[in-house]
């Protein structure tokens, strides 16, 4: 069972860049090239060895996630990054919140 995982970790970290960087894409001569942050996991276990045990009982599994960053951007005024702000708002939103909860805290303990 944890050849699996081996196999199938080793088969993902092949994708690399392709996985972060999808295939250009050109319209009416801008060429659009989408950035993600890409995440894959994976497990495996048995209980082989195990003195009490006869059987050899294993289970593995994996997942992974994509949140897509922005895109490059190519035209007549060069290359640039265009975030996508759906995804910032949704980082930055409970970052904020979480720094002013941290914020009035420190600011409380200060004032004792």
């Amino acid at each position: 069972m944890t050849n699996l995982a081996g196999r199938l970790a080793k088969s993902v970290s092949k994708l690399g860049v392709k996985a972060s960087y999808g295939d250009p894409v050109e319209l009416n001569g801008i060429t659009v090239i989408p950035v993600a942050l890409v995440q894959f996991g994976f497990g495996a276990g048995s209980n082989a060895g195990q003195e009490d045990s006869d059987d050899v009982e294993g289970g593995g599994g994996g997942g992974g996630f994509s949140i897509p960053v922005g895109a490059y951007i190519r035209d007549i005024h060069g290359l640039r990054f265009e975030p996508n702000l759906i995804t910032l708002l949704a980082v930055g939103v409970p970052f904020v919140w979480v720094a002013g909860r941290a914020g009035a805290r420190i600011i409380k303990a200060l004032k004792r």
